[in-house]
Order: C-alpha cells, then sequence, then structure tokens
C-alpha cells in the first residue's frame, strides 16, 4: 500500500474520532442526533472525513472510497434534512436514524479494509483486496449494520411521540 500523504493522516485522525464518537453515540443514546453534543461531534468529523477522502487520490483516478465518501456526503444531507426540516412527517426520526448510522458502516467499510492491508506495520493481516477475509468481514460489517438498525428503529418506534 502507497504511504500515508499528511492529508490521509488528518483523515483518519478525525476518522477514528468519528468512530469512537459515532459508536459512543448509538451506545449512549441509540440514535445519531443533532441534538447531542457527541452525535455534533460525529457528524462534522464525519462530514470532515468524507470531504477529504475526496481529495485523496492513491492510485490516481476516482476509486471505491470515492464512492463511499459521496455516498456519506448524500446520506448525512437526507439526514440533516429529515432532521431540521422534517419532510417526510413521522417517517423524518427513521430517515434520519437510517442515514446517520449508514455513514457509520461505511467508514467501518475502509476502517477495516485499511487497517487489515496496513497492520501489523511491516507484516498486514492481508495482501490482497480480493483476500475473502475482506469479503467476509464485509458481509460481517453488514449484518451488525442491520441487526443495529433494526434494534434502533425498534427503539424509536416505542418512543413516546
Amino acid at each position: 500500500m502507497p504511504e500515508i500523504i499528511p492529508l490521509g493522516w488528518f483523515h483518519t485522525a478525525m476518522g477514528i474520532i468519528a468512530l469512537f464518537s459515532g459508536g459512543f453515540t448509538l451506545a449512549k443514546f441509540k440514535e445519531i442526533s443533532l441534538q447531542t453534543r457527541s452525535g455534533q461531534i460525529y457528524l462534522v468529523t464525519t462530514l470532515i472525513t468524507a470531504g477529504t477522502a475526496l481529495a485523496i487520490f492513491q492510485h490516481g483516478e476516482f476509486g471505491p472510497a470515492h464512492g463511499l465518501a459521496v455516498m456519506t456526503l448524500v446520506a448525512l444531507a437526507v439526514g440533516t434534512v429529515a432532521a431540521m426540516l422534517k419532510p417526510f412527517g413521522k417517517l423524518s426520526r427513521y430517515v434520519q436514524a437510517v442515514s446517520y448510522s449508514v455513514t457509520l458502516l461505511f467508514h467501518c467499510i475502509p476502517a477495516v479494509t485499511d487497517g487489515l492491508m496496513r497492520l501489523p506495520v511491516g507484516d498486514p493481516v492481508l495482501t490482497s483486496i480480493e483476500d475473502p477475509i475482506l469479503k467476509m468481514s464485509y458481509l460481517g460489517l453488514l449484518a451488525l449494520f442491520l441487526i443495529g438498525i433494526g434494534l434502533q428503529l425498534r427503539w424509536i418506534h416505542r418512543q413516546p411521540a
């Protein structure tokens, strides 16, 4: 894998902050929201992470990481519109929850990929993006996301209006 450039280090630091604040927010509040400080930190660091990802071209062209960044920005926009303008009526909170939570999945995909392809330094776990372990990791992330979003939506449904 190519060396990490300074922008890449900043991007990585923001992504790590986002992952921890997103995990904390979900654990404590059961949803990511603009109403909590940790939710705000998560959303801002996610925005920065996605924005900086669009400026990193390790392979010289638009790639899958850029696609994830664009999808993250779209999900952030949809979630924020749902939270602030409530265009979906009673469903707006559900749209917000799914939109913001999917951004956490989008963070985890490159985190797992880069982690397994770069660590431990000098002898990474994986040497190829095509490794079946990576594909199983993605499947595991998807399963965790689907279970988590199901529990989250059920919790929101049970909240008083």
